[in-house]
């Protein structure tokens, strides 16, 4: 039953967070009292910093508070969103990581938009719950933290845990609790005012398909390369894969030269090397540790192929992979 009494939002912006998933977030709930002529929702901004945040674009955001101000504590109707970006696992500094738990402990919703999910789970406040990130994340997070129950979908509500992948997905998060505390007929009017025109759901996943990542429509090149990606710590040889498909060797050879322009066996490779560089980039793994998440039992054998995809071999490339901005 709709409460008369605002709901609170408090949005942590972290450094260099993503500024879409935060504007994603906090306009649906502008909207909403807007449409409903009521004040529904009301938020506050805070940040390590204490006057201001800086996104991943450079965009400074003033906020009210930092972490150390004096707050009245949070209650049922309290809501904190981590807001996340790049170099996510730099934010999760001591200081972050005592003020989210003490929200917690306060009794506050803790949420995340985009990479914000990554400093929930540093503080353990994800163990043993259901959690998204954003694609790009979600090897090394899983990685990293396996007591977690990680989605691909765009969004997660497991009781007072919230979580969003990044982008656009913070809006269909805030729809989902606008609707389920004041109705669908105000959601689809908050949905209506910033065009988006189609309300997802937490079953919807965050990637395109494959045949529309690809550009390709074929039923069974996309089986394949669903399979390929669903293995890439214990890679299947292109034999099994031709086997499962019900075709020959020969014939996946021809269906990869055709439409993707390279062997089964490259694009498997090419996509191990992918989520390789991605847990080389976003977590602290060892480069062994790396490689065998990746399906090479060698480090030498890994390192020789990654240099070959990427011109640097893995040890180099953790070296430079800090943004410079």
């Amino acid at each position: 039953m709709p409460s008369d009494k605002p709901r609170r939002f408090t949005f942590l912006l972290l450094d260099r967070f993503t500024m879409m998933s935060f504007t994603a977030a906090i306009e649906p709930l502008r909207l909403a009292n807007r449409a409903s002529g009521q004040p529904l929702f009301e938020w506050r901004l805070v940040g390590p910093r204490g006057d201001v945040a800086v996104c991943s674009n450079g965009t400074r955001v003033m906020v009210d508070a930092g972490l150390d101000a004096d707050a009245p504590p949070p209650g049922r109707d309290e809501a904190v969103i981590v807001c996340g970006g790049t170099e996510v696992a730099r934010a999760a500094t001591r200081p972050v990581l005592a003020w989210l738990r003490r929200q917690a402990r306060g009794g506050a919703a803790m949420g995340a938009v985009c990479t914000g999910a990554w400093i929930l789970a540093e503080a353990g406040l994800l163990d043993r719950r259901k959690a998204t990130i954003h694609w790009e994340n979600h090897d090394g997070f899983a990685e990293a933290f396996p007591e977690v129950d990680l989605f691909r979908s765009v969004f997660v509500h497991d009781g007072n845990r919230l979580t969003a992948a990044g982008g656009t997905s913070s809006i269909d998060l805030m729809l989902h609790l606008i609707a389920e505390a004041h109705g669908d007929g105000l959601a689809a009017d908050v949905a209506d005012q910033m065009l988006h025109t189609a309300i997802r759901t937490d079953q919807d996943r965050q990637r395109l398909s494959i045949p529309t990542r690809i550009g390709v429509r074929h039923p069974r090149l996309a089986a394949v390369i669903a399979r390929i990606e669903a293995n890439l710590e214990e890679p299947i040889s292109p034999a099994q894969l031709a086997a499962d498909a019900g075709m020959s060797t020969r014939q996946l050879e021809r269906l990869f030269r055709r439409y993707l322009n390279r062997s089964p066996k490259r694009y498997y490779m090419e996509t191990r090397l992918a989520r390789a560089r991605n847990l080389l980039m976003q977590t602290e793994l060892s480069i062994i540790e790396i490689a065998l998440a990746s399906g090479f039992s060698s480090p030498s054998h890994f390192s020789k192929c990654y240099r070959a995809q990427y011109g640097s071999t893995p040890y180099r490339e953790r070296g430079t992979s800090a943004d410079p901005r």
